[in-house]
């Protein structure tokens, strides 16, 4: 697995930690020769490729770095799992799509990417299909270990005071953790194409996830009060940003009924949510003593 040190790469080294784990230090996915040479030594049955570029709003001030890794390096993964024969998984993203629809997206729905990041990240979309066996995942609003926006809204509810969060961006949050264990059963299950995985339960806004984040914040000790919800349109967010700032979708739902209609089905993204806070405020306390 390229990309190992990122949240879905932690998270399936946690539950297949038997595998070949290689995070960037590892591996320069950019590096054709590199990744050829590796994946022929080691001659995988699969080749997760969690690698990826996802600094969204860097990658419009820098978009040939966003393209060599994005693009560039599944191009290069994409080859090495060919030669060897193995399936190539490539988790993709639902900023391939526009925002303007007005039901979940399906997987055969046309993309229409707004960043650089999205186009990207389409762009190695059609790299992965150029291996014969290839499965692609899309997913949306992932937290788990790493930076993440629950992770930093709880560190910023920590600071007290009423804190603006966009209300007008609406998808579904999904953990890490949930995400790997769908993957890997996709995987296990011999499946190939594309599928879309995200938390299970209603769509919401990032207001809505930071609402439910500072609860099980507060639940969890993390905050000693619940801090007030400012919600602000994306416009006014941007404005307030320094440097670029990348086109967001504001619609991303997901249409999951494709995975699920295999059996495979993430947890509510609130239950999720629970969770994941719960852990870290086990973190927390772990650095205070």
């Amino acid at each position: 697995m390229t990309g190992a040190g990122g949240q879905l790469g932690r998270a399936i080294a946690e539950l297949r930690p038997d595998s070949i784990l290689l995070a960037r230090e590892d591996l320069d996915v950019t590096d054709a020769g590199a990744a050829a040479e590796i994946v022929g030594k080691h001659g995988p049955a699969v080749v997760v490729h969690a690698a990826a570029w996802t600094a969204v709003d860097r990658a419009e001030a820098e978009p040939d770095r966003a393209w060599a890794v994005n693009v560039g390096g599944t191009e290069a993964v994409a080859r090495a799992a060919a030669s060897v024969g193995a399936l190539l998984v490539y988790p993709s993203t639902d900023y391939v799509f526009s925002g303007d629809a007005a039901r979940p997206y399906r997987e055969d729905d046309a993309t229409k990417p707004r960043s650089v990041y999205g186009r990207t990240k389409l762009e190695g979309e059609g790299a992965a299909r150029t291996c014969p066996r290839h499965l692609i995942v899309r997913t949306s609003w992932v937290f788990g270990d790493g930076e993440n926006f629950v992770r930093a809204i709880v560190e910023r509810g920590r600071q007290g005071g009423t804190i603006e969060v966009v209300g007008d961006q609406v998808g579904r949050p999904t953990y890490a953790l949930d995400l790997a264990r769908g993957l890997l059963d996709l995987v296990d299950g011999g499946h190939v194409s594309t599928f879309h995985l995200a938390g299970g339960g209603e769509a919401c806004s990032r207001a809505d996830l930071a609402d439910v984040a500072f609860d099980a914040a507060h639940r969890a000790g993390l905050l000693e009060a619940k801090p007030q919800v400012m919600r602000v349109t994306t416009d006014a967010w941007a404005k307030g940003r320094p440097g670029s700032v990348a086109t967001r979708p504001r619609y991303s739902v997901l249409d999951c009924s494709r995975a699920e209609s295999i059996g495979i089905r993430l947890r509510p993204w609130r239950e999720a949510v629970e969770d994941y806070v719960s852990a870290l405020a086990a973190e927390a306390r772990g650095d205070r003593s």
